[in-house]
């Protein structure tokens, strides 16, 4: 059987943890200004992707989402 192939558009947005897959939030690149203090300071978090969140992540990442 072939190897199976990650999506790269995925591999560079989402990093992997034990469960859970560590990603960006987004809004937080441009046109700061309009967007008060708290909502930028809670953007620059990282959010989390839950495995079962309904996102079809073994074909995302065919070796990590066991």
């Amino acid at each position: 059987m072939p190897k199976l192939k990650t999506n790269k558009a995925a591999a560079k947005r989402l990093r992997a943890r034990a469960g859970s897959l560590k990603r960006k939030k987004a809004f937080h690149s441009h046109i700061l200004t309009k967007k008060t203090t708290k909502r930028c300071r809670n953007l620059r978090q990282r959010g989390t992707l839950l495995m079962g969140e309904g996102i079809d992540l073994p074909r995302l990442f065919p070796y990590i989402a066991k």
